[in-house]
């Protein structure tokens, strides 16, 4: 990528992660985005006439109206002449909205966008087929959170079973993973008491019955996880496995985004650039073993940027599974103590959609915090792939 006038992010902001028919189980996808995208435009004075694109990722689109991104953009105040687009990389959606929006922005078709990614797995429709109606007997109605975003097409079964073919081939042990989410859970409990994802939340206005509630804390930690008190837990996917509900990442709801546009633009604008993103890249993976995808994904963005694994001070990998998270970790050769250093998804949660600019925000406002230079974000990706990102502090 050109350094002489590079893509910046001035802003990146998400909402709190909400558990499973939690505190924003009601709240639409494109509203979660809509809170995200004018917190963005009123914390940079960028006028929602400005903005060129919108582009999010949602994964669990069914029955939400036609382009959730579009509703996000138009609730949000930018104009009806301004555009549109709901991209799905299912976990890595809201990366890849990112890069994305960095392309259109390099090939001259933007000038300013605002990229990232919404979910509400809580609001995900159950559906069934009646086109041609059900003559008799019983009809079944289909879960679309797992069909569209949990389930393994290519060798029909569920996420939870590609995490342990990995723990099987790897030799990860259910101590090993425990003890990684234990950690998740510590380093998000101490995140929150110290008030470190302030900066990155907006807060959002929920009803809840006759009273209206401001949700701005993360909902899915939870305070005082050791690896001994998650040992009794019985496996989730297969009877003499070693993944549980509590070393995998959750159901969640939540939305976050970065406002992207050139270094002049910013600088014309008066707006300091958090970091400048450096590459991407994207690879594939055997879909049976898809949580090793950031190993080839992260490799490639490396070789794009210039840089090694030990040029890089911090590090968001996204935990969808210890297992998955512990592989990556040993065969990329990340810094366990440069990585997740806030917890990770096993803990804040993993609104699937959304994940992949969850990350992005909260390792680019670590960045800010730390004064780090480098930095990287990467996601596996459901069905085989991987996503990974090099961001540099401008």
């Amino acid at each position: 990528m050109s350094t002489e006038n590079p893509i910046v992010i001035v802003a990146a902001k998400r909402t709190a992660i909400g558990s499973f028919l939690g505190a924003l189980n009601n709240v639409p996808a494109p509203r979660l985005g809509q809170a995200v995208i004018e917190n963005i435009l009123h914390e940079t004075g960028v006028k929602p006439d400005e903005v060129d694109d919108v582009i999010l990722g949602q994964v669990l689109a069914a029955g939400e109206g036609q382009n959730p991104a579009r509703q996000s953009a138009v609730y949000a105040g930018i104009p009806e002449s301004k555009t549109a687009l709901t991209i799905n990389q299912v976990c890595g959606s809201g990366l890849r909205a990112v890069a994305l929006g960095a392309q259109s922005i390099l090939c001259g078709d933007a000038d300013i966008v605002i990229a990232g990614g919404q979910e509400n797995m809580s609001a995900s429709r159950h559906c069934i087929h009646m086109r041609d109606g059900i003559k008799f007997g019983n009809a079944e109605l289909t879960d679309t959170m797992i069909k569209d975003g949990l389930w393994d097409v290519y060798n029909d079964y569920h996420m939870g079973i590609t995490a342990e073919n990995i723990a099987e081939k790897f030799s990860i042990s259910r101590e090993d993973q425990d003890a990684f989410a234990a950690t998740s859970q510590n380093r998000a409990e101490a995140a929150i008491k110290d008030g470190k994802f302030k900066d990155e939340i907006v807060p959002v206005k929920v009803q809840k019955r006759k009273e209206e509630i401001t949700v701005d804390q993360d909902e899915f930690p939870r305070p005082g996880v050791t690896a001994e008190s998650l040992s009794g837990l019985r496996p989730a996917f297969k009877k003499d496995g070693t993944v549980t509900a509590a070393n995998a990442s959750g159901l969640n709801d939540g939305a976050a985004a970065v406002l992207l546009m050139r270094k002049s633009e910013a600088q014309k604008r008066g707006l300091k650039p958090l970091a400048e993103i450096k590459s991407w890249a994207t690879a594939g993976v055997d879909p049976s073993v898809m949580g090793t995808g950031p190993i080839p994904a992260t490799r490639k963005a490396l070789e794009k940027a210039g840089w090694t694994i030990e040029d890089l001070d911090l590090v968001e990998s996204n935990e969808a599974f210890a297992a998955q998270s512990l592989c990556v970790l040993r065969e990329t050769g990340f810094d366990p103590e440069k990585t997740n250093v806030n917890g990770g998804a096993i803990a804040l949660g993993h609104p699937i959609g959304a994940s992949g600019a969850r990350v992005l925000v909260t390792l680019l406002h670590e960045m800010k915090r730390r004064g780090a230079q480098k930095g990287l974000a990467t996601l596996c990706i459901g069905g085989g792939m991987g996503i990974a990102m090099c961001v540099e502090a401008a």
